[in-house]
């Protein structure tokens, strides 16, 4: 069976849904917030720990698993489930983004056929196609596979982004064209920087391709503004079908969600929770805090007060900071613990906003207690 997405209802003040989405391996609410397991492995973190958290689809990297182990390593395990030992749903990135950070000469490596780039691990010359990227995705099994897009820049030219989602476009229909997986999804990605008109062609002549869901891309790029980032959700949005999942990508600023699920988004994915937690940042209701800081050395609180999280409920800043400080992997696993917890709690919370009717207060409400200025 591939996924199947079910509209439950429609926030009345926003473009806001609330949705189910049905897997082989479970059904989940949407919107949602998806733990990034990069290497087949959400970073610290046993499929248990994430399981706790709340989480539903993981999202896993089919660049980085192709280099290592080999995707048909993970084909002979039995596949991406497996191999991790996660049973609930996956989906895989196309490797795209990448790719085309790891491509230096854009005008060179970047051909019609595919992608010339080096290996991050050794400096050897790689080469990836369209095709190449969904028969490796193919074999990973993953519930959801990513059509292989460009990423250009932020700061790219009205007229690359036009060429580049033009090249998109027909790298998408020759990734559907070789799917074979039928109990696979295969998403479409929607690209054009912040321009309305490329975001509208973009959004337009994907959906004819008739992919199983929908993703917005381009959006998490260093440079862009929030503005833009906006933007390109608000172009993009009403030329997607309401029948389908409609997913931010690289996006988990607690924020940026609330913004993305007003706009329409269903689900969203990031490094973020892990990422800043390997560096001693905690989210909170109140902002982000970094236990690095010394104020916290006899600090014997929990993270958050309201947060229901095993790192919240057993461990305090205090010992937190202690394991921060003196490099003990724990801390890391602990705040990895809280911040994705923080975020799959936040979407729960915009759920219930969502069947309530009240998700314009609820944002007003997160943001003032968050202390920083909308923008």
């Amino acid at each position: 069976m591939k996924i199947k997405y079910d509209l439950l209802k429609k926030e009345k003040n926003t473009k806001a849904r609330l949705g189910k989405i049905k897997t082989n391996y479970g059904t989940c609410l949407t919107p949602m917030f998806m733990p990034v397991g990069t290497r087949a492995t959400v970073k610290g973190l046993t499929p248990e720990q994430v399981k706790d958290c709340g989480a539903g689809i993981v999202l896993s990297n089919t660049y980085h698993l192709w280099l290592r182990p080999g995707e048909d390593v993970v084909a002979a395990s039995g596949g991406l489930h497996k191999f991790m030992n996660y049973n609930g749903p996956i989906l895989t990135d196309s490797g795209g983004f990448q790719v085309f950070s790891l491509a230096k000469n854009k005008e060179k490596d970047i051909t019609e056929e595919g992608v010339h780039f080096k290996s991050h691990i050794d400096g050897s010359s790689l080469f990836l196609t369209p095709e190449k990227s969904i028969e490796i995705q193919n074999k990973l099994d993953s519930d959801i596979a990513m059509s292989f897009d460009e990423c250009p820049p932020a700061s790219a030219s009205y007229e690359y982004l036009k060429n580049s989602l033009e090249r998109t476009l027909r790298w998408a229909k020759r990734g559907k064209n070789v799917h074979s997986n039928e109990n696979q999804a295969l998403f479409g990605i929607v690209q054009g920087g912040p321009y309305e008109d490329l975001r509208k062609l973009s959004a337009v002549e994907t959906v004819k391709l008739d992919f199983d869901g929908y993703s917005i891309g381009g959006v998490a790029n260093d440079g862009e503004s929030k503005e833009d980032m906006y933007k390109a959700i608000d172009y993009s949005i009403p030329y997607l079908p309401e029948d389908k999942v409609r997913y931010l990508m690289g996006v988990g600023e607690p924020i940026d969600i609330i913004e993305g699920v007003i706009r329409g988004i269903d689900i969203f994915d990031c490094v973020l929770p892990t990422r800043i937690a390997r560096h001693g940042q905690a989210f909170t209701k109140k902002g982000k805090i970094n236990l690095n800081n010394k104020k916290f050395t006899t600090d014997f609180t929990p993270i958050d007060d309201n947060c229901d999280c095993y790192t919240c409920k057993n461990y305090t800043r205090g010992y937190i900071r202690h394991l921060i400080t003196t490099k003990e992997s724990l801390g890391g696993t602990l705040l990895s613990i809280h911040n994705i917890r923080f975020l799959i709690k936040l979407t729960e919370d915009i759920r219930e906003a969502i069947k309530e009717d009240r998700l314009l207060e609820f944002r007003d409400q997160f943001i003032k207690n968050y202390e920083i200025k909308k923008k």
